[in-house]
């Protein structure tokens, strides 16, 4: 579900009761995804805007304030699967702070409770923030008797069993503590133990593991013990719950961190006592430097009111102490170093630069490699010139980095740590012939501007290994031909076979497979190991069944430069078949003309793909495959929506100005669903121009034209409300 982006300010009564129903209920579905089924779906950059939405909300309107608002709700229910147990005392989560300027205020407030000056004389604790489990360990007499995650805070799961099985975790605490003890922390994996298991996973052909958080709590959720013992989970000891005799125990947060270490657990080593912002933000800072060689995740550092004393009188909110509060790093960045840098040729010819990291969990996912787009973007340079790091950060071999993942999907080198670079780092050669085939890799002049393409390209073509392989494996991608039983490995080895009754070089050879295998005499593809009758028989049929395909996917398959699955099917409605396409395509090809300016005309196409579209037929190698392949498939014809009593079914309508009864996207759908076509452009071929207030070129455009001009009052009477 998307947030609402509606400014607080702007809210009222009415919107804002309504907006904290909404947030009320999609934080509780994040709450069950991660605390109850270990599977999150949005990260906890997202998670955290969406609390801080409803905290600020609820700040200007505190009488809307809900029962089940998730400003006073931990966690998640507990699993049916396991017996509950009731904390003694609540377990509740920290409140976030996400700048320093978030941690002055933090420890501000902390003076101002307490009625003392900030003169630095309160000590707070500062330790890693462990990305895990939150568990409750219950002792007495010195005996483990159970243990429970923390669940909604107020009661958990009894895990107590595969706890049992966690070797760094005490089964009995020494002579003289007290009667009753509940010692809480968090469980984690390792990501050297993360890395082993989903090494084995692999060799077994299992799937993998996404991240060790998720594995842990996975792990400890086992209903059979042995599997969680064979998980190798660990402890870290940071807090405690109900104690019998706290009168005899330490008087501060960190010498009772420091008892539990006597008492057999393992506590964090990084943790400090610290008195001043400055220190406190600089050991942050350092943890964070410290973070890509540790052997677990952290997402973050926790700050904590030193004495017991005056965290008893700066006491709790309704789900959180005032007396703590958590330091989160960078949304999904991380620290890592850079063991390799090679280079990746996609279909077109694209040279990618690759960095080979030392694996690290960013925002859930355990990241090995991050793209480094480009030459300049090595240097630290962007796509218009600028500098987008110090001129000194570029990025090299062995080098400490920031590594992001882009829109969450595409992990990216940020910038360089330079106090961590290596003394025999040397600067990045980027290589000027393709790896692969050897041709020469250059960077195009854009006619237009004058400048050099940002990237680099091999000028192979379909000569170029590469390139053949990854398009087709785009060709028989799952929005392309989706061929059953035809993916990546079987592209590698019909491409690498020798025997021509068995290579499949380009898309076409794919459909004439079959008939070159009828015809062999001696290479059978049911004789070879990994095939048989029965996979070859149903290959094959995979393989005829796709002879007729919808146009928009014939396009898209195609691999034409920046042509995606929406532009396919814009071509594909436009056009309607693949033969009118075509010629409008050559038509164009001086890039000029009706043809040309019908194609820039079509919405959501702009000059820059309209460009590489006529590029790509009037290329000859590309024109020979695509004839040979259309010699063995036939593309549909694109099915037009329209009803036939639709006054604008097969018209070409532009809405421009500042719509006010309905948002572009809405008036762009309705009218397409009545058969008509949106132009992003005015030319003869529009039937119909759409103005709202601030029209300005295209309304022009339209007068000049003759084209008819409606309100948008005036469009909804014509099309029927």
């Amino acid at each position: 579900m998307a947030a609402d982006q509606t400014a607080i300010d702007t809210l009222t009564e009415q919107t804002a009761a309504a907006e904290l129903e909404r947030l009320a209920r999609e934080l509780a579905h994040h709450d069950e995804l991660y605390h109850g089924n270990d599977a999150p779906e949005i990260s906890d950059a997202e998670y955290d805007a969406l609390k801080r939405r409803n905290q600020d909300i609820e700040e200007k309107f505190p009488q809307l304030i809900r029962a089940d608002s998730p400003s006073i709700k931990v966690g998640a229910a507990p699993l049916p699967t396991f017996a509950q147990i009731t904390h003694t005392r609540p377990m509740l989560s920290l409140d976030n702070t996400f700048s320093d300027e978030d941690v002055r205020d933090f420890v501000n407030s902390v003076y101002r409770f307490l009625g003392q000056l900030p003169d630095n004389s309160i000590a707070f604790t500062a330790e890693p923030k462990i990305d895990g489990l939150s568990m409750s360990i219950r002792y007495e007499n010195g005996i483990l008797v159970n243990a429970a995650t923390r669940g909604d805070g107020s009661t958990g799961e009894n895990v107590t069993a595969n706890i049992r099985t966690i070797k760094e975790i005490p089964q009995r605490l020494p002579k003289g503590v007290p009667a009753v003890v509940e010692v809480r922390g968090e469980v984690y994996m390792a990501k050297s133990d993360f890395l082993a298991l989903n090494a084995e996973m692999e060799a077994q052909g299992k799937q993998l593991y996404v991240n060790p958080r998720n594995t842990a709590a996975g792990s400890l959720r086992q209903l059979d013990a042995k599997v969680t013992e064979s998980r190798k989970l660990k402890f870290f000891a940071y807090a405690w719950g109900e104690m019998s005799e706290p009168n005899e125990l330490p008087k501060t947060q960190y010498e009772m961190v420091q008892t539990f270490k006597d008492w057999g657990f393992p506590v964090n080593p990084l943790m400090k006592r610290l008195t001043s912002l400055e220190d406190i933000l600089a050991h942050y800072n350092e943890i964070g430097l410290t973070r890509p060689d540790l052997d677990y995740d952290i997402d973050g550092v926790v700050y904590k009111v030193d004495r017991l004393d005056l965290q008893a009188r700066l006491g709790f909110r309704s789900r959180s102490p005032r007396w703590a509060t958590a330091h989160k790093f960078p949304a999904e960045q991380a620290f890592t170093t850079v063991e390799n840098i090679d280079i990746q040729v996609g279909r077109t010819g694209a040279l990618t630069p690759v960095a080979r990291l030392t694996p690290i969990t960013v925002g859930g996912v355990v990241v090995t490699n991050a793209t480094l787009h480009n030459a300049d973007y090595i240097e630290g340079i962007g796509n218009s010139g600028e500098r987008i790091r110090e001129e000194s950060h570029d990025i090299r071999i062995g080098d400490t980095v920031i590594v992001q993942r882009a829109g969450d999907v595409i992990p990216q080198v940020l910038d360089v740590v330079m106090e961590k670079r290596p003394a025999d780092a040397k600067k990045y050669e980027f290589p000027t012939k393709c790896p692969v085939c050897g041709s020469h890799a250059v960077r195009e002049k854009n006619e237009k501007t004058g400048k050099l393409d940002s990237v680099t390209r091999c000028t192979g073509g379909f000569v170029c290994r590469a390139q053949a392989t990854e398009h087709l494996k785009h060709f028989v991608s799952r929005n392309a031909y989706d061929i059953e039983g035809f993916g990546t490995k079987q592209v590698d080895f019909f491409f690498e076979a020798e025997d021509p009754s068995l290579q499949i070089r380009t898309a076409p050879d794919i459909f004439t497979l079959k008939k070159r295998q009828e015809e062999s005499p001696l290479m059978k593809l049911e004789n070879i190991d990994g095939f048989g009758k029965v996979s070859v028989k149903k290959l094959f049929d995979a393989i005829d069944e796709r002879r007729s395909i919808a146009l928009n996917r014939f396009i898209y398959a195609l691999g034409i430069r920046h042509v995606g699955e929406t532009t396919a099917k814009l071509l594909a409605r436009h056009y309607g078949t693949y033969e009118v396409l075509e010629k409008a395509m050559k038509d164009a090809a001086d890039l000029s003309g009706d043809a040309w300016n019908d194609l820039n005309n079509i919405e959501g196409i702009g000059e820059i793909v309209a460009r590489a579209i006529v590029e790509f037929f009037k290329e000859p190698r590309n024109l020979d495959v695509v004839d040979r392949l259309l010699k063995e498939v036939k593309p549909q014809a694109a099915e037009q929506v329209a009803a036939s009593d639709s006054p604008v079914a097969g018209k070409t309508v532009v809405f421009t100005g500042s719509l006010e009864r309905f948002t572009r996207d809405e008036a762009k759908a309705r009218a397409e669903g009545l058969g008509a076509k949106v132009a992003g452009s005015v030319s003869k071929k529009t039937d119909y121009v759409v103005a709202g207030p601030g029209a300005g070129s295209k309304l022009d455009k339209a007068r000049e034209l003759g084209v008819e001009v409606m309100t948008e009052d005036e469009w909804l009477a014509f099309i029927g409300g």
